[in-house]
């Protein structure tokens, strides 16, 4: 039976994955500036199809495993830590490495500021190094009594709605155009979710290859309006 979430934890997870959250979000496009550069992706049903193999099949499916075990390991920090370290090597170029990395970092000072807890303080005191984001949002929502699933919608439905904003900006589509592409990306994510929640660590890797490629050409790519 899935947990109930609260309003309580309703108003947190809003609040946590919101584009207002001071992470830095709006600064990414996860590769896809690259991609709409070479004519990968064209139009709103390219960006559905970018979008829908990365929740399946690439980064946003691994995110999700990495969230789930961050999340159920929330009160050992040494175990989360061993599983912070796999998020950053599974980062596929240096610029995707700033991203996660950069957004964990910022997400966790913000939330600790904010709204403390003992599990996300617990890690701070022994993270000497990357903190990714799925890893951190994960601590934080475990700490703050959240359930896994909805937590695990909610940080899936940021992923794709930042890369969402980014094809409105880059491609150039309609606010309406993105509206019907995060529409129909609705069961990719709660298909990535369920997943997540049974997949083991083993599991992780990925077949979305142009995307990668994508993200290790934005790093020469001449001209840039997005960090990665």
């Amino acid at each position: 039976m899935t947990e109930p979430l609260d309003h309580a934890g309703l108003y947190r997870l809003m609040t946590w994955l919101s584009p207002s959250y001071p992470v830095g979000a709006f600064s990414y496009s996860h590769g896809l500036e690259y991609a709409v550069e070479n004519g990968a992706v064209t139009d709103a049903a390219a960006l559905e199809a970018w979008l829908r193999d990365l929740l399946l099949l690439g980064s946003g499916r691994n995110d999700a495993c990495l969230f789930r075990h961050a999340f159920e390991a929330a009160d050992d920090p040494e175990k989360v830590w061993k599983v912070s370290i796999l998020a950053a090597a599974f980062v596929a170029s240096s610029e995707r490495h700033l991203e996660t990395t950069a957004q964990g970092r910022a997400f966790a000072e913000a939330t600790r500021d904010a709204w403390p807890c003992a599990a996300l303080d617990r890690l701070l005191s022994v993270a000497a190094g990357p903190l990714p984001y799925p890893v951190v949002v994960a601590v934080a929502a475990a700490g703050h009594g959240l359930p896994l699933a909805a937590s695990l919608h909610a940080y899936l439905h940021g992923f794709a709605a930042n890369i969402v904003s980014a094809g409105v900006r880059l491609i150039p589509l309609g606010q309406s155009d993105g509206q019907r592409v995060t529409a129909a990306l609705e069961p990719a994510i709660a298909e990535t979710a369920a997943l997540a929640q049974t997949m083991p660590l083993e599991d992780l890797g990925g077949a979305s290859v142009l995307a990668d490629l994508a993200a290790m050409k934005h790093e020469t790519q001449y001209t840039r309006l997005f960090r990665s």
